[in-house]
């Protein structure tokens, strides 16, 4: 399973939030490979989930790609819920 992490230039957010998708999913017992990346780049980079702040993200929503948007992106117990409920009961 692939995870993109996106923000808008690719570099600092997207990059603490990879760690912390990283954590979580350590903490769940799911292994998956997790990269971040800008929203340009995101649009033509397969993933099997696209994580991103709400306004980011659903530039991405195009009804095939399945997206968790987050409202804080450094909240961790929110990101792990939000990984919780698309990933393992959806997945």
């Amino acid at each position: 399973m692939k995870i993109l992490v996106v923000c808008g230039n690719g570099l600092g957010s997207s990059f603490i939030v990879e760690m912390n998708v990283k954590k979580a999913l350590g903490e769940l017992g799911i292994e998956a490979d997790v990269s971040h990346t800008d929203l340009t780049t995101s649009k033509t980079e397969p993933a099997d989930y696209y994580i991103g702040s709400q306004d980011i993200i659903s530039n991405l929503d195009d009804g095939n790609r399945k997206i968790i948007p987050l409202i804080n992106l450094l909240n961790q117990q929110e990101l792990k819920d939000a990984l919780q409920k698309h990933i393992v009961t959806e997945g």
